[in-house]
């Protein structure tokens, strides 16, 4: 297992290197980091989780025109050069497939622990300090407003809308990341998620009383 996961790591770094800052190995190692943390306290299959959390951003649609294929066959013929057998493939291919919030609609009702750390891991990511860096860092990176009074969040977009958004980082915030807190499914992410979800709450006043010269 250990030959596995540094080989993973070492492929990751090499695909993501130049990644877009809030996409890059660093954020993966983060989940990562995150994901074993959380498998502490979960009956699970760590290899699973550990190739799920590496491997999730891989190839991140955003990035590649939202075709959400390509991860999926990046991730296997690794994997398979990895001689890994058929069922953890399938695993870590469902994890990658179902991660995202944007896919949130489309995924099974019932899913499977590992899915459920990694997918917290990942949210966890994109919330306190480091998810308000990561906001707007993305939101540089697409040119998009910080914040503009007379543009409200869009708190019922479809998952096309929600890909094509180009509204400011602030409503992101309503849009996403202070929903994330209540989309935890393990007891320890919850626990993580909740200081997080209060740091970006005073982040949130502080960056008003500022915009409006208070």
């Amino acid at each position: 297992m250990k030959n596995l996961i540094a080989n993973t790591v070492d492929f990751v770094k090499e695909k993501l290197e130049g990644a877009e800052a809030g996409h890059d190995w660093f954020h993966i190692e983060r989940v990562w980091k995150l994901s074993k943390k959380i498998a502490q306290y979960e009956d699970c299959n760590q290899i699973v989780v550990e190739l799920s959390a590496l491997l999730h951003d891989i190839a991140d649609p955003k990035f590649h025109n939202g075709d959400e294929t390509i991860a999926l066959h990046v991730s296997r013929e690794f994997l398979e050069s990895q001689n890994v057998s058929e069922e953890i493939i399938e695993k870590v291919l469902f994890i990658i497939k179902n991660i995202s919030f944007k896919n949130r609609a489309e995924a099974p009702k019932v899913i499977p622990i590992e899915l459920k750390i990694v997918q917290d891991a990942d949210r966890i990511d994109a919330i306190g300090a480091i998810g308000v860096a990561r906001t707007f860092n993305f939101g540089g990176f697409k040119n998009n407003p910080m914040f503009d009074p007379e543009v409200k969040p869009n708190l019922d977009m479809s998952k096309e809308e929600y890909k094509k958004s180009k509204g400011t980082t602030i409503n992101h915030f309503y849009e996403k990341l202070l929903l994330l807190k209540d989309m935890m499914n393990t007891e320890k992410g919850k626990k993580i998620a909740e200081e997080r979800h209060q740091f970006m709450l005073l982040f949130l006043d502080q960056f008003y009383k500022e915009w409006n010269v208070d």
